[in-house]
């Protein structure tokens, strides 16, 4: 019998397929637990209007990132300033938290911390760059200034 599978099931398939069972198996197992429903024609419209859904929001999601990766790279560069010691010795570094904080103030639009990657750490006054991967295709680069604190 054929059914469709609401969650991932191990040796039988993934959430979404088509799969054929025992009808002994979907009764006793599947259906109870609620891991699959019969593949009926009203079902199997429903699972593809809901993949035209999920295509469709996932193809937004990267246009939105792709967008997003062209606003951060027209940015001529994100300034910092830091109070610095002898040397051009920062006290303290700059992170990439103070990254992602700068920029959703000049962009407006959260950018995850964790998606920020330093080549190296920032620790003196100076020029530096950073790549933010926003998927798994889409990195923008940005120009960081460091500058001194005048106080």
């Amino acid at each position: 019998m054929k059914v469709i599978l609401q969650h991932n099931v191990p040796k039988v398939g993934n959430a979404g397929a088509v799969v054929e069972t025992a009808p002994g198996f979907f009764r006793n197992f599947l259906e109870p637990r609620k891991l699959a429903v019969l593949a009926s024609p009203g079902a199997l419209r429903k699972l593809s209007e809901d993949i035209e859904v999920m295509q469709r929001k996932a193809q937004e999601a990267y246009d939105a990132k792709l967008a997003l990766a062209q606003r951060i790279e027209a940015l001529d560069a994100l300034s910092f300033k830091v109070k610095s010691g002898e040397n051009g010795k920062l006290f303290g570094k700059v992170t990439v938290k103070d990254i992602a904080e700068n920029l959703k103030l000049v962009l407006e639009s959260e950018i995850d911390r964790k998606t920020i990657k330093l080549p190296q750490e920032i620790s003196y006054l100076g020029s530096y760059s950073a790549n933010i991967k926003l998927a798994h295709d889409i990195e923008a680069k940005i120009s960081l200034i460091v500058e001194s604190h005048e106080s």
